[in-house]
């Protein structure tokens, strides 16, 4: 037996064999060599590593230089819980050339085609992003994590879409959407203790498919026309209201102004009349005679060239220009 061991270690090793006496201190330094390489281990900034004992979890270590048991005593599995990952539905990015991130030309339509409440096909595509936030349980509490949450979300987006009309989920339900989203599969995932703390929903292109968007075209642009021929009524209403309403403060505004008039002037004139009926009866040959003349004087000028004629006078006296003269 021994001849034979010496002949193989000829024929693997061209040099002579170390003598029988000095095989256990190799034997040893192997060992020691090999437990001192199995028993050190390096967790990156980003990560943290899940230690078992036979197979059983007994810590969580952080970033940095540790030890453990050697021999495979005890084994260690490292977890990107410091990194922000992502999933990705309905595209796949391909890489970054130049700068610029290119995408798979491949149509996923098996994940991106949806049926909305009102019976309409959309093209959704959207991303996953999440986090690890408990090691253990994503690695040993369920079986494949990452699918399970791509299942999920699909799930979930499937039916929040069939939950809205085709018209909102293209304009303006996106924001809604994407938080109610969130909130299920994150909801989800906790009931499965998957470990995983969703970070957010995206939505990233909304569109008819392919086949159907010229006449997706024209009823946007039916939409467009009614709601440009609805802001223009409102802004004619906007004109003509305040227009309308204007004259009309307008018109009241003359009559109430008529109507002080009419009564101040009334009320003038019965004063005026009072007065004139208290100095009638204090004299009244006297207030006749000057209301006669101021009367004469009042309708005379209107007149103008008045004839005088006398009694037992053959011809007329001249005539009178009673009118005021420009210059008087």
């Amino acid at each position: 037996m021994s001849k034979n061991i010496v002949h193989e270690w000829q024929k693997a090793y061209p040099y002579p064999m170390p003598p029988a006496s000095a095989l256990p201190a190799i034997a040893l330094v192997i060992v020691v060599v090999i437990g001192a390489l199995t028993s050190v281990y390096t967790v990156q900034p980003e990560e943290r590593a899940v230690v078992k004992r036979f197979g059983e979890v007994v810590r969580i270590t952080d970033p940095g230089l540790h030890f453990r048991m050697p021999f495979g005593i005890e084994q260690r599995q490292t977890v990107a819980t410091e990194r922000v990952l992502k999933e990705e539905f309905g595209f796949r990015t391909a890489g970054v050339r130049d700068g610029r991130t290119r995408y798979s030309e491949r149509a996923y339509e098996d994940e991106s085609l949806m049926l909305t409440g009102d019976l309409n096909i959309i093209d959704l595509e959207w991303v996953v992003q999440y986090r690890i936030n408990d090691p253990v349980n994503f690695l040993y509490e369920i079986r494949e994590p990452e699918r399970t949450l791509r299942d999920i979300s699909e799930s979930v987006m499937r039916r929040v879409v069939g939950n809205r009309l085709g018209a909102d989920v293209l304009t303006v339900a996106r924001v809604d959407m994407q938080q109610q989203a969130r909130e299920e599969i994150q909801q989800t995932m906790d009931n499965y203790q998957a470990g995983i703390h969703v970070i957010t929903v995206e939505l990233q292109d909304v569109v008819p498919p392919v086949r159907v968007q010229p006449a997706y075209n024209e009823v946007n642009e039916a939409r467009q026309e009614l709601e440009r021929t609805i802001n223009e009524a409102r802004k004619r209403v906007n004109q003509e209201i305040p227009r309308a309403s204007g004259a009309a403060m307008r018109r009241i505004a003359e009559a109430e102004g008529y109507a002080t008039e009419r009564i101040n002037r009334a009320e003038g004139e019965s004063t005026r009349f009072n007065a004139v009926l208290t100095e009638y009866r204090q004299a009244p040959e006297v207030t006749r005679t000057r209301l006669y003349l101021e009367t004469i004087s009042d309708v005379l000028p209107a007149v103008g060239q008045i004839l005088v004629v006398q009694e037992n006078q053959t011809a007329p006296l001249p005539l009178l220009d009673l009118r005021p003269q420009p210059n008087q």
